[in-house]
């Protein structure tokens, strides 16, 4: 299998038209830091140097410039409400109290009018009852920490809270469960926006998985851990190897040395998933990158993807990324729109 080419040299084409160039985060008082350090690592940090997209980004006060963090210390944030309406994505990390407090009502409008107007709201842990508050959630999926998420159904009775799950993406309102499922949304609104590229290259410097699942199991489906079980962890190796290759169960848990029913129960155990959906979503990544990164057919990517033809990538592309091939590459690859 061809290496692709190194992420830096796709990302003006994937950059075009991109919907998320400012970013504020929000701060209540009581904010938690490793929450609020979550979003300033992705977005905050300048990595133009190595061809990854700059973001204008902004710390943003709710309840006075001087704020106490739950770890002890204070933070001061100069700019006020008025920055949100700049914002392409405005970000609520979790706070002290966030379950049971009332919020800020300039606060919750100006979250409100983001929505309206167009853009992202991210709520990373407890945040969520932010936008609960503010009556984001009514009618929408949503995720919380699996510890919250029957308070949030019960203050909440018109959202659709997700059990289980790392992050939802619903109609521009994202939700993340507890602490790090915050790094899985943000990198998943800088792929939804920015391209396969962009997210692994950002991924890449901070050393954590593009896109993970299991635990609380990732509710927009990528699948991408390494299990525990080295007999399992030696097929994960083996089928990322060969995503051009048609496997069975059987074929799996024979190089496992399990039996079928012994493998597929510990892989769900080990990955949070079952063997199908892991390789599918594995072959799905592999032709993302195939389509923004490279200049090969569609027919020629769904036979490196393991897809066999461009009828069954087509069929699965769209299920799983909302769009068909063609429409991808227009929009991460303008250069590569005729192939």
């Amino acid at each position: 299998m061809a290496a692709l080419p190194p992420y830096r040299n796709i990302l003006p084409s994937a950059m075009l038209g991109s919907m998320l160039q400012n970013v504020a985060v929000v701060l209540l008082d009581g904010v938690h830091p490793f929450e609020l350090g979550v979003v300033c690592e992705v977005f905050g940090l300048d990595r133009t140097d190595e061809g990854l997209p700059g973001y204008d980004f902004a710390v943003v006060s709710a309840e006075g410039p001087r704020l106490r963090t739950h770890a002890g210390f204070d933070v001061f944030a100069a700019e006020g409400l008025e920055r949100l309406d700049q914002a392409d994505l405005v970000v609520v990390p979790a706070a002290d109290d966030a379950t049971s407090r009332e919020f800020p009502r300039d606060v919750l409008g100006a979250l409100n009018r983001a929505v309206e107007r167009g853009a992202t709201v991210l709520s990373v842990c407890s945040g969520v009852f932010v936008l609960g508050a503010a009556g984001l959630l009514d009618g929408r999926r949503c995720a919380a920490h699996w510890r919250h998420t029957e308070l949030l159904a019960a203050r909440h009775p018109e959202a659709r809270v997700e059990q289980d799950v790392l992050y939802v993406d619903d109609a521009g309102v994202v939700t993340s469960a507890g602490t790090a499922a915050g790094i899985d949304a943000c990198l998943h609104l800088v792929r939804k926006e920015q391209g396969v590229a962009v997210a692994n290259g950002i991924a890449r410097r901070m050393v954590v998985p593009p896109h993970r699942e299991g635990g609380q199991a990732q509710f927009v489906a990528r699948p991408l851990p390494r299990a525990t079980s080295d007999s399992v962890g030696g097929v994960l190796s083996w089928m990322e190897r060969h995503l051009d290759q048609d496997v069975t169960v059987d074929d799996l848990a024979a190089r496992a040395l399990m039996s079928p029913r012994t493998f597929a129960r510990r892989f769900q155990q080990e990955t949070g998933t079952t063997p199908y959906r892991w390789l599918l979503g594995q072959r799905i990544l592999l032709a993302r990158e195939l389509l923004e990164g490279t200049g090969l057919t569609v027919d020629a990517v769904a036979a490196r993807a393991g897809f066999g033809n461009a009828a069954t990538l087509r069929h699965h592309f769209c299920r799983r990324v909302g769009t068909t091939p063609h429409a991808y590459r227009r929009t991460f690859r303008p250069d590569g729109a005729r192939l």
